[in-house]
C-alpha cells in the first residue's frame, strides 16, 4: 500500500472558501476503497483516528438513505454522526450531508457534506475527500479541530482495512 499526500489550501476569495478537502493516491483498487465507506463492518474498523473507535455504523448507502457512525472517545463518551446520502455512484461518488439527520428531517446544526469521490489514476485509485460547510466559520472550526491530521490518519486506517480485502 502506498499513498501521496497532496494540500491544496483553498483561496478565501473563491467559491470553495468553505471546503476542506484531502486527497490521497493508492496503490488499492477503488471498488475496495468505496467498499470501506459503505459496508458498516469495515467502517467500523477505521473510522475514527485512533485512540478513538467506531463501536457502531448503520448505512444504507443510496440517495435518501440515512446512516448513523457512532465515534467513541478514549474516555468512553459518544459522539453519533447522523446523515443522508445525496448522491451515490458505486465505486465512483458518495455524496452526503449531515443536514438531515434521516429521511430528510433537518438537522438541528447542519455543519457539512461530504464529496468523496474514487478515481482512477495510473492503475491506482485517487481519493478526494472534501468537506463542504455551511459557513466560513465552520470550515475554520473544522481546521482547527484538527481535519487534516485527523481525516488524514483515517484514510490511512481505511487504506489499510481496504487492502486486506
Amino acid at each position: 500500500m502506498t499513498s501521496q499526500t497532496d494540500y491544496h489550501p483553498v483561496p478565501a476569495s473563491s467559491d470553495e472558501d468553505r471546503d476542506l478537502v484531502l486527497t490521497r493516491l493508492y496503490d488499492i483498487p477503488r471498488e475496495k476503497l468505496y467498499r470501506a465507506w459503505t459496508d458498516p463492518k469495515l467502517l467500523v474498523r477505521w473510522f475514527a483516528p485512533a485512540p478513538w473507535t467506531t463501536p457502531e455504523a448503520e448505512v444504507d448507502v443510496r440517495p435518501g438513505g440515512s446512516s448513523r457512525v457512532v465515534m467513541r472517545s478514549p474516555e468512553g463518551v459518544d459522539y453519533p454522526n447522523h446523515g443522508v446520502y445525496l448522491e451515490v455512484v458505486e465505486n465512483e461518488k458518495i455524496v452526503s450531508t449531515d443536514a438531515y439527520s434521516k429521511a430528510w428531517q433537518p438537522s438541528e446544526k447542519p455543519f457539512m457534506t461530504l464529496i468523496l469521490t474514487f478515481e482512477e489514476e495510473d492503475g491506482k485509485t485517487r481519493y478526494t475527500a472534501r468537506a463542504r460547510h455551511w459557513t466560513v466559520e465552520d470550515r475554520v472550526a473544522h481546521e482547527k479541530m484538527g481535519f487534516h491530521e485527523g481525516w488524514g490518519q483515517c484514510a490511512e486506517q481505511m487504506a489499510k482495512v481496504a487492502a486486506a480485502l
